[in-house]
């Protein structure tokens, strides 16, 4: 997939807050993981941090079944639920397993600050909203890593070769990723739509779900310094 197109409900949520998810979308961190230049320590502490923050994004998606009104819904986020907890986070171990992490070791390693005010945020939007509020809230996660891996692995100055993090550049940027960044951003214009109509900007949400995106987009740029300071 192409980075979000500018039609789409997330891609009119990014035009609210252009620099907000610039902040998100080429922060530091993200592009020393193009120069393969991360120190290795804060790469490590940012995929134990996100395998325990893939913990409670399995939940939100979770809940994202109990929201749901329409079958399709229910059945999207039942596939998301599947997809996080034997797909994405086995991938994670795959990682941590070569520097001799366990699971066990990762689940028992405190969250960071920065992972609990993400997180919980998002559960609270859930759990105080409706499922668009929900989606709108994991959107600079669910749509936006596409995005960026797409970017990477598509722009000619990232090094590839030699490049520590080239699997994880290729995962986020690889087909599979796309489709799933693609089906994401389909599912939030449709459930909009749904919702509140095909006009979202003349509702009277429009307003609340451009805080909730931004908000949900300035954690998402704190769990990248999260990471780079192994704070």
């Amino acid at each position: 997939m192409a980075p979000i197109p500018d039609t789409s409900i997330v891609g009119r949520l990014k035009a609210n807050c252009p620099i907000e998810w610039t902040a998100y979308a080429d922060h530091d961190f993200v592009r020393q993981l193009a120069e393969g230049t991360l120190p290795e320590e804060s790469f490590r502490h940012y995929l134990i941090q996100d395998y325990l923050f893939l913990i409670h994004f399995s939940r939100a998606y979770a809940l994202a079944v109990y929201k749901s009104d329409r079958l399709e819904d229910m059945r999207i986020a039942a596939e998301t639920v599947n997809a996080l907890l034997n797909t994405e986070m086995k991938l994670h171990l795959d990682y941590c397993s070569g520097w001799g992490l366990t699971e066990t070791d990762i689940v028992a390693t405190p969250e960071s600050r920065s992972n609990m005010a993400y997180t919980r945020y998002v559960l609270e939007a859930g759990n105080s909203g409706d499922l668009l509020d929900l989606l709108v809230a994991l959107s600079p996660c669910s749509c936006g890593y596409g995005e960026i891996g797409h970017r990477l692995l598509n722009d000619p100055s990232t090094k590839l070769e030699c490049n520590p993090y080239r699997d994880w550049i290729e995962l986020y940027g690889g087909a599979e990723f796309q489709d799933v960044t693609k089906k994401a951003v389909e599912q939030i214009d449709s459930v909009t739509a749904w919702r509140i109509g095909e006009n979202p900007e003349a509702s009277g949400r429009w307003d609340s779900l451009c805080e909730v995106f931004r908000t949900a987009t300035l954690l998402e740029a704190g769990f990248w310094q999260m990471g780079l300071e192994r704070s």
